[in-house]
């Protein structure tokens, strides 16, 4: 399969990014949060409010399984908290060329200070939020990831050229 799969903190830049990426390799986009949102009917936070995380996180996980039957060539961009689980780490190294999109916690603060989309974020503190799920995210981030690219400090263009550049040479290698 040819996919490009983003995994990343939320606020990395996978739904920018990845759209771009799609664009520029002629290859479909597929946002998994999006696509659990329209097969659920309602919002990620309504499904973390009426049934919780691990509801989500299971949806996550089925939606994975079906991708392997159904999805190639495609950039997809999966939700911040997707590869925490181990099972769903295997299932996106399965789909294709795992890319972390990675950036520092002051980053990540400035871009998603203002957005209540975000249900794993609520709380008092923000930074001591982010703080937290950053630090027990990274690792299995790492662990999943066949490529990690920084995106704090870089224009969108540098990212795509850094993203083209490794893909290009993924995509020679495995496939």
């Amino acid at each position: 399969m040819k996919n490009l799969i983003l995994i990343g903190f939320m606020g990395a830049g996978k739904t920018t990014i990845g759209k771009l990426l799609a664009k520029g390799k002629n290859m479909s986009f597929v946002d998994t949060d999006e696509r659990i949102v329209l097969e659920q009917g309602r919002t990620i936070p309504d499904i973390f409010a009426e049934y919780g995380e691990p509801y989500f996180r299971d949806l996550e996980t089925d939606l994975l399984r079906r991708m392997q039957e159904d999805t190639t060539d495609s950039v997809i961009s999966v939700g911040g908290g997707m590869p925490v689980r181990e099972e769903n780490r295997a299932l996106l190294r399965e789909l294709g060329c795992v890319i972390y999109l990675s950036a520092s916690k002051q980053t990540i603060l400035e871009r998603v200070r203002n957005d209540g989309s975000r249900p794993m974020l609520n709380g008092d503190d923000l930074e001591a939020r982010v703080e937290q799920l950053m630090k027990a995210r990274e690792s299995l981030y790492r662990q999943a990831a066949h490529v990690d690219v920084r995106t704090d400090g870089r224009s969108i263009h540098q990212v795509m050229q850094i993203l083209d550049q490794e893909t290009r040479r993924f995509l020679k290698e495995k496939y």
